[in-house]
């Protein structure tokens, strides 16, 4: 059996984690301070994140095989007996370099895919770390199954097929053998607007049923069958032949893993210079399982450059802080103008993890020669290089970092992101949003070489600063995910913390408002007068009269019922609640209108509060934040989510979740008839001013 978790595993999951026996165990390995989500979110969550067990078929025993996911939803084998899962993205990171897009991974043995929370993400390339078979873009991931069995084509008997809630839509995703791996395309197999797919299955009789549904939308079930139409097919290649041949040395060398065996650094470390990555990775988990002392002269007297490098991962992760010298010499002896790219990237986070694991050197000598390597090869062309060799460079407080990487966020580099543009336009809300971004999306390099100066104390000069600082007003005018702007916010506020007391003053009134960190302006008294407004009555009433609405006065009475201060619409307002933006096209008026009058009856675990008793007595409702230095950081007021209180974990008795919706009830009574009709228009028209309710 296998079980999936997630990045939240609760107390129970983490108990089970403590007792699993661990290949790889799972650290941060991060070479500068992360900054964690502007809003709190997983802010507390370590590695290994979400994870992937094999189980014993009497439950008893428990082994990790992948960790490092977000949220992975449901697991699939393939013909070939290989599992994959179908990994989640943070919506909120949209438009930032540490944006991961859903994903389609391959599940091998002590495979890590490096989701850390807040900033800390790892790009695809880390060679301790695997890629995904495919990215897909933003959705929200509800089951993943294989066509296999079902009476269609071979092509479509063969492909993974993974459900999207969020944009309605099932992918085929035909997956082909690449060395040791796969790769994927995606194909859209079945899509709707609305149309929230939950769950699927292939039946005996060999035609597909999915169904649709969830969180209050209309569910139905439907089937697919095949017409019969002949397809062509691909015969076998000779690539898919040496494939076949890949996954068995990958199987061979992953028996290997998790246990210390005399016949392993024979027969693994001959592979860590593989040219196949899932081969090198297979191999150096199987070495890092084996003593040190068996592979470590190995490494410092290899040849190959892959050998060399990859082993160098394995000692910086196994071995002691006395073989660091030794190791960074090593790595020094390879001439990084003339790797490939990708070896360079290897090479430089083959570096990071020396310093992460082992300490930064104490050899000032070793340390200059270092910084002399790293900055000839800085700017490289490559931005995925210069992305790393920043990190290295500031790591090691090199003198020229500063003016280097200002120079070249006068650039503007061309931003993408990976999109289904189709989906977009089924999901008018999360789809309006995300084309905002993707219309004015924000410098995702220079993003990063700001978030990499801010931990840089000294070597600046006073127009360095300005520049840096002055870099932000241009970038609070991007779009970006829920918590882009205060990122913005609190990597300026570190920066200022590492400037001069005597520059500050000046420094401060640089950055002013730049973060787009989301304030709420004071809103408008209703015009009124307002009444009881009854749920059967309210919404005949409403029903009856979505022509002629006014646009200005529904964007009004939005924010006057206080609806802006907890909900985003349009890509506006505050998160304390759901994006409202496509509430409509998931909500019926009247259950929309029960939601407002009775927020209590059903309270969603997304947005729910908790009751944190104190051992006085005292109980507190609000929204437990995070854990931090032993206190508790509690928001205890929706309508400004910056009131926190911390409590002493000393002091709480307990936290249950909280029966009383953060939402006050019934705040459309302050409105009149217009305001409410205008209101209900506004939130149908999903923020559109052509929509047919404001038309006559």
């Amino acid at each position: 059996m296998k079980a999936i978790v997630g990045d939240e595993p609760g107390d129970a999951g983490q108990m089970r984690l403590a007792e699993v026996p661990d290949p790889v165990p799972g650290e941060e390995d991060l070479l500068l301070p992360r900054q964690p989500d502007a809003r709190g979110h997983a802010r507390n969550i370590r590695a290994p994140a979400g994870w992937i067990c094999r189980v014993s078929p009497d439950g008893k025993k428990w082994d990790l095989i992948s960790s490092g996911y977000r949220n992975a939803y449901g697991l699939a084998l393939n013909h070939h007996g290989e599992l994959f899962t179908y990994d989640a993205d943070m919506e909120w990171d949209y438009g930032t370099p540490w944006y991961r897009p859903t994903r389609v991974n391959h599940v091998v043995s002590g495979s890590e895919y490096g989701w850390r929370t807040g900033t800390g993400k790892w790009p695809a390339y880390y060679p301790d770390s695997l890629p995904p078979a495919i990215d897909i873009g933003p959705g929200c991931p509800t089951g993943v199954k294989f066509g296999t069995g079902a009476n269609f084509p071979k092509r479509y008997r063969d492909a993974l097929y993974i459900l999207d809630w969020t944009f309605g839509t099932i992918y085929a995703i035909h997956l082909s053998p690449s060395g040791a791996s796969y790769t994927g395309t995606r194909e859209t197999f079945v899509a709707g607007k609305p149309f929230p797919v939950t769950d699927l299955v292939f039946h005996s009789d060999g035609a597909m049923y999915f169904a649709i549904g969830g969180r209050r939308t209309q569910s139905a079930l439907y089937r697919v069958t095949w017409n019969g139409r002949v397809i062509g097919e691909k015969a076998p290649t000779q690539a898919e032949q040496e494939a076949a041949r890949l996954r068995k040395l990958r199987k061979d060398l992953e028996a290997f893993h998790g246990r210390q065996d005399p016949e392993a650094v024979r027969a693994a470390f001959k592979h860590l210079g593989h040219e196949d990555r899932f081969i090198r990775y297979a191999a150096r988990i199987a070495i890092e399982n084996q003593p040190v002392s068996e592979w470590e002269t190995k490494v410092i007297y290899a040849k190959n450059a892959d050998t060399i490098i990859t082993g160098a991962v394995a000692l910086a992760r196994s071995g002691q802080a006395a073989s660091r010298d030794a190791l960074l010499n090593k790595l020094l002896s390879l001439d990084l103008a003339k790797l490939s790219e990708r070896q360079k990237l290897e090479l430089s986070r083959a570096y990071a993890l020396a310093f992460v694991r082992m300490g930064e050197p104490a050899d000032k000598e070793l340390a200059n020669r270092l910084i002399a390597s790293f900055d000839s090869q800085y700017p490289a062309k490559g931005a995925d290089l210069n992305r790393e060799l920043s990190q290295l460079l500031v790591f090691l407080k090199a003198p020229s970092v500063i003016d280097k990487t200002l120079a070249m966020m006068d650039t503007k580099v061309e931003s993408t992101m990976v999109v289904d543009k189709e989906a977009l336009d089924r999901n008018d809300g999360y789809g309006g949003i995300i084309k905002k971004v993707l219309a004015n999306t924000p410098e995702i390099q220079n993003l990063h070489y700001a978030m990499t100066l801010r931990n840089l104390r000294y070597g600046w000069k006073e127009d360095q600063r300005k520049k840096y600082f002055n870099w932000y007003k241009d970038a609070a005018t991007k779009s970006g995910g829920v918590s882009y702007g205060g990122f913005l916010k609190n990597f300026q506020k570190d920066a200022l913390a590492n400037a001069p007391a005597k520059e500050r003053p000046s420094l401060e009134k640089l950055v002013g408002d730049a973060s787009l960190a989301y304030k709420p302006a004071k809103p408008p008294a209703p015009k009124g007068p307002g009444q009881l407004w009854e749920l059967e009555e309210t919404t005949k009433l409403i029903d009856s009269n979505m022509k002629g609405r006014n646009f200005e006065n529904g964007k009004r009475s939005f924010a006057a019922a206080l609806c802006a201060s907890c909900h985003r619409f349009d890509g506006q307002g505050g998160a304390t609640g759901p994006d409202l933006t496509s509430a409509s096209s998931r909500f019926g008026t009247r259950d929309l209108l029960d939601s407002i009058i009775n927020p209590n009856k059903v309270v969603s675990d997304q947005y729910e509060s908790s009751l944190v008793t104190k051992t006085n007595g005292d109980v507190l409702n609000g929204r437990v934040l995070f854990e931090e230095d032993g206190g508790l950081h509690i928001s205890v007021n929706p309508l400004d989510p910056d009131q926190v209180t911390i409590v002493k974990r000393s002091a709480v008795k307990s936290v249950k979740p909280s029966p009383i919706s953060p939402m006050p009830p019934a705040l459309i009574n302050i409105l009149n008839r217009d305001e409410l009709l205008d209101l209900f228009a506004y939130i149908k028209s999903g923020g559109n001013r052509a929509n047919a309710v404001f038309s006559n």
